[in-house]
């Protein structure tokens, strides 16, 4: 009896032992298939995402013309770079478009977003119709059609002188031709208006009859209740759409015929960076124009990182 009863525990302890040695297998296995599942993703990570942004690191630091070999030259790309008139003009064209275009687009999203969220006929209709520029605004036919529309003598041209504005197309001007892209990226407010009506779709009703009860109107419902329960959304479309700003190309490189222009009026960054690197073969000077960019946007980044603590109210700062 002694015996049966000493062996009893060690064979407790030793069926689980021996069903992790014989589970292990079967997780390996598991293992295994995961990874299978996910060799595309880590090639396509590998050889199109860090092996190119290793790649133009070094480059970055090298005279290199696409046809010769990377000659190392140090930090004089960068030098270079910050001497270059028409770099400035980049830097110049492209902050200024962020700084109009995303506060633009985030309050018209917003606005329609107020409007959608209220119950009425035809609701998904609207909601399908705000969103569709969102789908096909960044295509290059959009962007044909979208220079044809602010030419001389076109729709925009031809309204603006039924109203008594004499300015011309937009395209050919060198002082109108960004809020044609302006017009054209506040136009595709349909995604960060969708993110907007979920976030107001959160909001307890509960709130809006208690504020209303004490005598509150609308602009300061909207300003005390809305505003601070939908900041942590309203922080997710400022900082998408800012880094999506700094982004910007197929438009203004459609719109302005290719030549970012007239008077580089349309000469945002990565437009001046694919010239260098792909029109003049400056390789390494495009390379170094690309991680200033990366770095000005982590930088961007951080600052509305920081910011957020001022602003956004999360619900586990109010527990």
């Amino acid at each position: 009896m002694t015996l049966v009863k000493d062996s009893a525990p060690a064979a407790r302890k030793a069926r689980p032992a021996a069903r992790a040695t014989e589970g292990r297998p079967g997780r390996r296995r598991e293992n295994l298939a995961g990874y299978l599942f996910m060799s595309p993703w880590i090639a396509g990570f590998l050889l199109l995402t860090a092996g190119p942004m290793v790649a133009s690191l070094y480059f970055a630091f090298t005279d290199y013309n696409l046809f010769t070999t990377p000659k190392w030259v140090g930090f004089d790309n960068f030098t270079k770079m910050f001497d270059d008139p028409r770099w400035q003009k980049s830097v110049e064209v492209t902050a200024k478009y962020v700084i109009i275009g995303t506060p633009l687009k985030l309050l018209l999203a917003l606005g329609v977003a107020l409007l959608l969220a209220q119950s009425r006929r035809g609701q998904a209709f609207y909601r399908a119709a705000f969103y569709a520029p969102s789908l096909i605004g960044a295509s290059v036919s959009v962007g044909f059609v979208w220079r044809s529309l602010f030419s001389d003598g076109a729709v925009v041209d031809r309204t603006q002188t039924f109203l008594g504005f004499h300015v011309g197309g937009w395209v050919g001007s060198a002082d109108w031709v960004l809020y044609c892209l302006v017009a054209l990226t506040v136009w595709q407010f349909g995604a960060p208006m969708v993110i907007f009506l979920a976030g107001l779709k959160q909001v307890p009703k509960e709130l809006y009859e208690a504020a209303e009860m004490d005598g509150a109107g609308p602009l300061r419902r909207f300003w005390n209740i809305t505003l601070p329960m939908i900041s942590p959304v309203l922080f997710f479309n400022v900082l998408l759409e800012t880094i999506h700003s700094f982004q910007i190309f197929g438009s203004a490189y459609v719109v302005s015929n290719t030549y970012c222009g007239p008077a580089d009026g349309t000469l945002v960054y990565t437009c001046y960076l694919y010239q260098q690197g792909f029109k003049n073969s400056q390789m390494g000077f495009a390379s170094a124009m690309a991680w200033m960019l990366l770095l000005a946007v982590a930088l961007v980044t951080a600052v509305l990182f920081w910011s957020q603590k001022k602003w956004v109210h999360y619900e586990e700062d109010a527990r």
